[in-house]
């Protein structure tokens, strides 16, 4: 019989969660899969963890960031003394390769969503609520100069065609590791012989293997590293020649959206007005590469596959990307808005909570326990939840909240989590799944 917890019990549990996953220098993604920093992560991780602490949520944000690359790049991982995960900082090669890499700690080569201002900001209304405005105060002095240079890296760099949609050069990248999204562009990326041999861990750590990516897909990530080590990591070098390159409609949106976050929070802290403009067109330029992508015999967004020249209609949680950062006709909006909360996603019948999958369960595509490509994703649904409640649409919110606090009231904190029956998939106490669900009790609807 699958458990239920109650409010108090669950808050604890997460609590502890978070607790069990600290070793001190940070707190890693989950116990045992998941050793590390990862910087989508860890920016939802800060959130939870203001609740209970707030300058322990900065500093994990400030840890972080101590990790940019002297470029501006925030990198996706960001390794512990640890070991257990593959690949690790060696197979990267990250700073014997590029010098803007850190020496210490030992990164990635490649980022991950932008959420971060997102999470300053929920950390900056949390401490201001808790009568911390110090604290509040020292954390958006230090971290608000990085992330406008995290963002400026993005449009320097990911913008190849100057429209505002941001390309990613690897699946990893999106978050979205082995979306549906990814099947085409991924099938153009060939291993050479010369691909390192390499063993994986992920499949003695999960249940079943067809929760996780296949062997096909591990050599295509594995050689998408490889080429960026050929180029020495050179962010211009690495969207000149990888054999995958994306724009990524989910990211774009995010990017939109978190820059006029930021730009709101450079007008608190007094920031440059030059900076806060160029947010702000940066924000307004990609919200109108988001709209442009929409589909009009689908109704969702699309991504654009940049080496082949296409847009990607897979129907996928990112589609509805439109609706985190605006953009779009209202009538258009309000039809995207009622397919998400139809039966062909969060209402379709068969689901254990109304929630939307990363996968319609209508599509033909749709595996229930197969990572992107069918669960239920917890910190998806806390980001539609928390751009709906900025847009005023609190119905909608609010009941993605309650819906998604009935799904984890297990207490396992899975990973994912099976959108029909919903058992716990994938990493059990994963850090970020605890931490949205702190933030959803200590944010009662409104």
């Amino acid at each position: 019989m699958r458990p239920n917890l109650g409010s108090v019990q669950l808050a604890a549990s997460a609590a502890w969660t978070l607790s069990g996953n600290d070793i001190g220098t940070m707190i890693t993604a989950a116990p045992r899969l998941y050793p590390h920093m990862w910087s989508w992560d860890t920016a939802f991780i800060s959130i939870g963890l203001a609740h209970l602490n707030v300058a322990r949520a900065a500093r994990e944000l400030e840890t972080l960031l101590g990790a940019q690359w002297r470029n501006g790049m925030i990198p996706h991982i960001v390794f512990s003394e640890g070991t257990g995960y593959f690949p690790g900082p060696e197979r990267w090669g990250a700073a014997e390769l590029n010098a803007d890499a850190p020496n210490s700690p030992r990164t990635s080569g490649i980022c991950q969503p932008p959420v971060h201002a997102i999470a300053l900001r929920r950390i900056v209304d949390i401490a201001r609520s808790q009568g911390e405005r110090e604290v509040a105060f020292k954390l958006l002095k230090s971290a608000w100069p990085k992330l406008y240079r995290w963002h400026e890296w993005l449009v320097r760099h990911r913008d190849p065609l100057g429209t505002g949609m941001i390309a990613i050069v690897h699946g990893w990248e999106s978050g979205m590791d082995n979306s549906p999204r990814w099947d085409i562009p991924y099938a153009a990326v060939n291993p050479g012989p010369d691909l390192p041999a390499y063993v994986r861990l992920d499949r003695g750590l999960v249940a079943e293997d067809a929760e996780r990516p296949s062997d096909a897909e591990y050599d295509r990530y594995l050689w998408l590293i490889e080429e960026m080590r050929k180029v020495r990591y050179d962010a211009d070098a690495v969207v000149r020649t990888s054999s995958f390159l994306v724009g990524d409609v989910f990211v774009t949106a995010l990017f939109a959206l978190a820059s006029e976050v930021l730009a709101t929070l450079g007008e608190e802290s007094e920031q440059p007005a030059w900076q806060i403009r160029q947010l702000r067109g940066w924000a307004r330029r990609s919200r109108a590469a988001v709209a442009a992508s929409h589909d009009p015999l689908t109704g969702l967004a699309r991504d654009r596959d940049l080496r082949g020249d296409h847009w990607l209609s897979t129907s996928t949680i990112a589609g509805f990307a439109p609706l985190l950062c605006g953009g779009l006709p209202i009538d258009a909006e309000k039809a995207m808005l009622a397919t998400l909360t139809g039966p062909d996603w969060a209402g379709h019948p068969e689901l254990f909570a109304q929630i939307p999958p990363s996968v319609s369960p209508n599509d033909s595509g749709f595996r229930p326990r197969e990572y992107w490509r069918g669960p239920v994703w917890p910190v998806i649904a806390w980001l539609f939840g928390w751009a709906f409640e900025q847009r005023g649409w609190l119905s909608e919110s609010d009941h993605l909240r309650s819906e998604c606090l009935r799904l984890a009231a297990d207490g396992s904190f899975a990973e994912y989590y099976h959108p029909v029956t919903g058992e716990p998939l994938g990493s059990r106490q994963q850090s970020w799944t605890a931490t949205v669900v702190l933030d959803w009790l200590h944010c009662p609807p409104g």
